[in-house]
């Protein structure tokens, strides 16, 4: 315990907010299609989705160590420059929750972690290799591969149902889609609860506190799971609006294609240590599944910010976390603190922001397209 200082404290705590707007921002990654085609309800469909987050939470480690130990040299990392990438990614994760952009939560962790260790321990900190081998190599391939795969689900899918009933067929397929969405709960848990599992493992080898290539300690396990599937249940229902309605028009066989695919890509990264964005891939996944589809309307407009999004995430985020960094660095607990100050004050502005246009569980399915008014409405509903 005499490792736990008050910055290592503070460090587990930012790891675990990002954790839990982790969850929240990526809850569209497994229920978006349910929801949208009607398989579940809302509240329903977010209740599963963090219950089994926990779950997946406890299932695997070796992208936890992927992180804790393979981008950057933990004998160079210190809990300050943790904290410095940690608020960069939080920053991220809130802003493109607020435009209802659906992007990748682990690229922005990557990208503060990877900006603030350049900062502050230099080029040598950062283990590049690694980064392109476990990080940029998955980000381009994980979506295409899903897509393609959730394109010839989706093909195979209508062909073989097409002489049967709609309503049968339709019924059937939200059946599977309770089952497809779950496992995809279950692996996104298994997938991006690790990430911050290996920030706070990384944050105690630094300190002291564990020794070099240690795995993650039940604890830590256990919190990180409650963090995620928490942030889960909150419903980050503007980017599940985004997902589930602004891609293409979801219909059931689309959906269980899209989620099949998409937890068969995550669970295998995991097992190999790939610690891949959930986000691309379950986007790839309803990519593919719309262009399935024949007649099905893709809106290209939408894909084309989302991957605006997804290639801006890293780099701004590193941005955030380098000049963090800096000011940690240079400013010693004061610049900390002030660090702290300034993130929540724009987290702040961020929340009172979403609430000018409140997307929530009972409108998510009215429109795809998510705004922030200037003005307040006359009724403000629940935002998250």
């Amino acid at each position: 315990m005499d490792h736990i200082t008050f910055l290592v404290a503070a460090v587990i705590v930012t790891a675990l907010a990002f954790d839990f707007t982790n969850g929240f921002h990526d809850t569209a990654n497994a229920m978006a299609t349910s929801i949208a085609t009607g398989a579940l309800k809302p509240r329903t469909a977010v209740l599963i989705s963090g219950v089994l987050n926990i779950i997946g939470a406890f299932l695997s480690t070796e992208v936890a160590k992927t992180i804790s130990g393979g981008i950057v040299d933990d004998t160079l990392v210190t809990p300050g420059m943790i904290f410095a990438g940690l608020v960069g990614a939080i920053l991220w994760n809130l802003l493109t929750w607020l435009v209802g952009l659906p992007s990748s939560s682990s690229h922005a962790l990557f990208g503060g972690l990877i900006g603030a260790v350049w900062v502050g321990a230099g080029s040598n900190g950062v283990h590049f290799a690694k980064v392109v081998e476990k990080v940029l190599v998955p980000a381009f391939a994980s979506p295409v591969v899903a897509g393609l795969a959730a394109l010839l689900a989706t093909y195979l899918a209508y062909k073989i149902t097409a002489r049967g009933r709609k309503e049968s067929v339709t019924k059937g397929f939200r059946l599977g889609q309770i089952a497809s969405a779950s496992l995809v709960s279950l692996a996104h848990g298994t997938n991006d609860a690790q990430k911050t599992m290996g920030v706070i493992t990384l944050t105690l080898i630094s300190a002291g506190a564990l020794g070099h290539d240690a795995g993650p300690p039940v604890w830590v396990i256990a919190t990180a799971g409650l963090a995620i599937g928490l942030g889960t249940y909150l419903g980050g229902w503007r980017i599940i609006r985004t997902m589930g309605k602004g891609l293409t028009d979801i219909q059931s066989p689309q959906g269980f294609a899209a989620e099949a695919a998409s937890t068969t890509v995550i669970l295998t990264s995991a097992h190999l240590g790939f610690a891949l964005s959930t986000t691309q891939v379950c986007s790839g996944g309803i990519l593919g599944a719309g262009l399935g589809r024949r007649l099905a309307e893709v809106r290209w407009g939408t894909a084309g910010r989302m991957v605006i999004a997804w290639l801006i995430t890293l780099p701004s985020a590193a941005l955030v976390g380098g000049v963090s960094a800096a000011v940690v660095k240079h400013g010693g607990n004061a610049g900390t603190v002030v660090i702290a100050l300034v993130a929540a004050a724009v987290a702040a502005f961020i929340v009172v922001a979403s609430r000018r246009n409140p997307v929530h569980a009972h409108n998510v399915n009215d429109s795809h397209e998510v705004t922030v008014r200037a003005t307040a409405p006359s009724s403000v509903g629940t935002a998250a």
